[in-house]
């Protein structure tokens, strides 16, 4: 079962944590990626995400399904936040349950990796002396 949006708006953990929940699971892997302060050795002030949703979401459930043909996980829950951010904010939370942690550890980690290598989402940082458009790898 997978719960996965884009969203223009803050990224609050409950409800994301409330889906996550199973009485067959024995852990809950949550990765929660934030906005920081410096990037390529560069003072970061603000950014803005970009992405071509049908697509964007297309991959996304795509990486769940792949995900969970690779580790006997229970449930995922994988959004990402769009427009403008702030140091600080969630840009990216993803869940996974599963009945031992290990599992979703490793599937956490997976979906992470995988979704900035390939899922058509965009930053551009902004700085004191400008911006930069950042390809979506690691």
């Amino acid at each position: 079962m997978h719960k996965i949006d884009l969203s223009a708006e803050a990224i609050s953990i409950d409800p994301y944590y409330q889906f996550l929940q199973d009485p067959v699971a024995g852990g809950i892997c949550l990765f929660i990626g934030t906005i920081r302060n410096k990037n390529q050795g560069k003072d970061v002030k603000a950014l803005t995400m970009e992405a071509y949703p049908p697509m964007a979401l297309k991959q996304i459930e795509l990486l769940c399904a792949q995900a969970a043909e690779k580790w006997p996980v229970e449930r995922i829950a994988l959004v990402h936040r769009t427009g403008p951010l702030e140091i600080g904010d969630i840009a990216v939370l993803i869940g996974v349950t599963s009945v031992h942690r290990a599992e979703a550890f490793k599937a956490c980690e997976w979906l992470i990796d995988t979704l900035k290598q390939e899922v058509p989402i965009w930053k551009n940082e902004f700085y004191e002396d400008g911006s930069s458009w950042l390809v979506p790898h690691p």
